[in-house]
């Protein structure tokens, strides 16, 4: 098939490929390693595609890191990176003055935006899930991407399209990290307002570039950066065979370190074997034992061989 020559489309306002960026930790104790995170965040922007970077998320083990550890974390990379990388911090809490601390220290840290999940556990309406993500905005002064991630929060909070629609008339809030599994949700709402998508699920990350995602969150890119890029560059140039094709090739890998296991420790135990910053996970996660760590190299070295950009 013949490739498009149109130009490809613009980045959202987080970028196109966005790493969920792991949360290094030292080997002796397990205290937070600002120069592996450094080093790191160095490498996903320089070597690994990404153009953005997603701290204090779920892949970066936010409920287990202090409050200090997470704006030490923002203020690191955002020096590291420089003007080479969105930062994006997570701040969301299930208590709405918290995570506004949280949003004016990052800010504070050097932070070009702000990832805020729906509250959890309280069980809040959407009315007050709305309310809680407006003042969670109103608290700083950058842009806001919302996570809609129900299977963590609790389906209760899953946002609703209404809900969606209310918060996209929010001046800063701008974009949405989709874990819903609800296409026909984010084409209603991405038909009807200017909020930017950004697949968080890796399996949706070619679907809902069809529907008009800006790009994805993603802990894969930890480790296969440059094959995520390529199927959103592919995409984006109009090369739609290209990109099922570099789509499909990553699945193995998605289904290895998404499902297995939690997409931390899978990363962590990749990075052990290949040198790079990561450190043990915090508990209540456990590490990867022998076995498993093999097996997903394995399978990693299948899904790089496999693309045809080839390992970064």
């Amino acid at each position: 098939m013949h490739e498009s020559t149109t130009t490809p489309a613009p980045a959202g306002p987080f970028g196109r490929c966005a790493a969920a960026m792991i949360t290094p930790f030292t080997e002796d104790g397990g205290a937070l390693d600002l120069d592996g995170a450094r080093r790191l965040a160095a490498h996903l922007v320089d070597r690994g595609g990404c153009d953005a970077l997603v701290l204090n998320g779920t892949t970066g083990e936010s409920p287990t890191t202090t409050d200090a550890e997470k704006t030490a974390l923002v203020r690191a990379v955002a020096q590291a990176v420089g003007d080479r990388a969105t930062v994006v911090a997570g701040v969301g809490t299930a208590d709405t003055r918290h995570s506004a601390a949280l949003a004016r220290a990052a800010q504070a840290a050097g932070a070009d935006g702000l990832l805020v999940v729906t509250p959890y556990y309280s069980r809040p309406t959407q009315e007050a899930v709305v309310e809680h993500l407006r003042n969670v905005a109103d608290a700083a002064e950058l842009p806001v991407m919302l996570y809609d991630i129900p299977a963590r929060t609790g389906t209760g909070t899953a946002l609703t399209a209404d809900s969606l629609r209310a918060l996209a008339e929010h001046p800063r809030i701008v974009a949405v990290k989709d874990c819903s599994f609800d296409l026909l949700k984010a084409g209603l709402v991405m038909g009807t307002t200017d909020l930017a998508y950004y697949a968080g699920s890796e399996e949706l990350n070619l679907p809902l570039l069809a529907l008009g995602a800006a790009g994805c969150v993603s802990t894969l890119a930890n480790v296969a950066g440059p094959q995520v890029r390529g199927v959103l560059d592919a995409f984006a140039a109009g090369d739609t065979e290209g990109a099922a094709r570099r789509h499909r090739a990553l699945l193995p890998l998605v289904d290895a370190l998404m499902h297995e296991v939690p997409g931390t420790v899978a990363v962590k135990a990749l990075f052990r074997v290949a040198g790079l910053p990561g450190g043990p996970v915090r508990g209540p996660l456990l590490p990867a034992g022998e076995p498993l760590t093999a097996r997903l190299a394995d399978v990693l070295k299948d899904a790089l061989r496999s693309d045809s950009v080839g390992p970064g």
